[in-house]
């Protein structure tokens, strides 16, 4: 499809025409807590299903906030002479926000989702028509270079990225503007990039709507806008990642052959990032026969950073092209048409020997460690967001892991984290039970197994005895050898260490406890 099918764009030059617009959104409270409070939990949620009906039925009315959500969220014309009440509604036709619609009914030309920051801040997103409601799968639109609202992706990510004040920010691909928006909040300096000039336009008009500084704009592919000196102490990317034959739609679909984009965006990542850095980054990757999907993202890790993986989903080369057949509406169309598609997916998965696809994210840190710490795991399980704290968490554990021998370990301090819960799982009536198991219930919420020692050393830790003399306490209650159980037990200490599940501790001069947490 050509672009010609997509609406004029509301002019990114009237900085007092979008001033004015936002203090009326702000004064009928279109915002996310008043979006809320007006359509109910139920029709709310319905929203992120692409089902507008309930939110339809809860708007009837004419308050401002109802008239609103019709005009700017559900596109429904609304009476010009019930908007021009609280809207600056000629400025807004003037300056393309807005366009008539019969003789006396308005209507929007893009969509405006109402957005929280995690400070409270009340932003908007903006999109193009039919964008706002439930991703991919609520647009009516496939124009090539369609500009999406905010989904369940651009929400992950922007959960996960580690939020700490920095001088120089980066947005790969910038869709929306929702990750540039979020590096405002704590960034000095942010450049956004994309391949697809509307995405600017409409990231510009994201931003100066939710009243944030502007952005340094650049058009391009990845990489390419970013000049040869310029680096950079966060990188964030949810770049156009499906796995698909061809480049039919721009905000998903890369157009490298299999799982190059990803790569190469992550490749290119190490000579752009900032010592001490992290980029963040969303992915899909290849399961290919013959091959370890973790040694595959291994080789994708730039020189000199810590990396880690995370794979949360994994769908068979079946599924994965269903899901975005389904995405672009083709299961809607031409029967022939939609068989041909999906046939021409499976060549494609079969020529490069793809049994199935992954999906998570990618967290790199510049640390230039003479071994860097590449972890790759699976976690489908639930998660606590925002993850951003438990992702530097996990990098500070890795330094101070890498700074800490076997012998530095048993006379480190160590308190058992926040949250942490112990099963014991056995036969009813049974003396002993036959495993233990320690749960997270913050972060990653993991769990690991322990045997009776592991799960008595972190029952203990509260930051008062080394962990040697804890482990001499408990040789003498179990009748061990105390050199035999300091040999073996420190693998099992270092493994809880890396997990979360145990933390670090000093002791001051007084001999009281504190968690260890870096300066930053």
């Amino acid at each position: 499809m050509s672009n010609a099918s997509l609406s004029p764009l509301p002019s990114a030059d009237r900085p007092d025409v979008t001033a004015r617009l936002r203090d009326a959104l702000l004064g009928a409270s279109f915002t996310a807590d008043g979006l809320l409070e007006l359509l109910g939990a139920p029709a709310y949620a319905a929203l992120s299903r692409s089902e507008t009906v309930p939110a339809l039925r809860a708007t009837r009315g004419d308050t401002p906030l109802a008239l609103l959500v019709r005009l700017f969220l559900l596109q429904q014309p609304v009476l010009h002479a019930r908007v021009e009440r609280f809207l600056p509604v000629d400025a807004c036709l003037e300056s393309g926000w807005l366009v008539r619609a019969g003789d006396d009914e308005v209507a929007a030309t893009v969509d405006v989702r109402p957005f929280g920051g995690p400070g409270g801040e009340d932003w908007f997103i903006v999109s193009d028509l039919g964008c706002a409601v439930g991703g991919a799968g609520g647009i009516g639109n496939h124009a090539e270079g369609v500009v999406l609202g905010v989904g369940g992706a651009s929400t992950t990510l922007a959960g996960l990225t580690v939020r700490e004040p920095v001088a120089a920010a980066l947005d790969v691909g910038t869709g929306s503007g929702i990750q540039a928006l979020h590096a405002a909040a704590h960034a000095t300096r942010v450049t956004a990039t994309d391949v697809n000039p509307r995405a600017l336009h409409i990231t510009a008009l994201t931003l100066a709507l939710s009243g944030v500084q502007a952005a340094d704009l650049r058009e391009g592919s990845l990489y390419e806008p970013v000049h040869d000196d310029e680096t950079y102490d966060l990188i964030v990317s949810n770049p156009p990642f499906v796995i698909s034959p061809g480049a039919r739609l721009t905000y998903r679909d890369g157009g490298m052959g299999g799982d190059d984009l990803c790569r190469s965006l992550v490749q290119q990542t190490g000579e752009r990032l900032n010592e001490g850095g992290f980029a963040h980054f969303l992915a899909n990757w290849q399961h290919v026969d013959g091959e370890e999907w973790t040694d595959r993202l291994r080789s994708w890790v730039p020189r000199g950073c810590d990396a880690w993986i995370v794979q949360r989903e994994v769908q068979d080369v079946t599924q994965y092209a269903e899901l975005w057949l389904r995405d672009a509406g083709d299961h809607r169309g031409d029967p022939a048409e939609y068989q041909a598609r999906y046939d021409a997916w499976l060549d494609e998965f079969e020529a490069r020997k793809v049994r199935a696809v992954g999906f998570g994210w990618i967290t790199l840190r510049r640390a230039g460690a003479a071994e860097p710490s590449v972890v790759a795991e699976e976690w489908p399980h639930p998660i606590e967001q925002p993850l951003g704290e438990a992702v530097r968490a996990h990098f500070d554990r890795v330094d101070y892991l890498r700074a800490h021998d076997d012998a530095a370990l048993l006379e480190a301090h160590f308190t058992l984290a926040g949250e942490v819960v112990q099963e014991q799982v056995g036969l009813p009536g049974a003396e002993d039970p036959e495993h233990v198991v320690l749960r997270q219930n913050r972060g990653m919420r993991r769990a690991t197994r322990v045997d009776t020692v592991g799960a008595g050393f972190a029952g203990v830790c509260d930051g008062t005895m080394s962990a040697g003399r804890i482990l001499d306490a408990i040789a003498q209650l179990v009748g061990e050898d105390p050199v035999a159980l300091r040999d073996r037990t420190p693998a099992q200490i270092r493994l809880l260490v890396e997990q979360g599940f145990l933390e670090p501790a000093q002791r001051d001069g007084r001999g009281e406890t504190s968690v260890m947490r870096p300066v930053r």
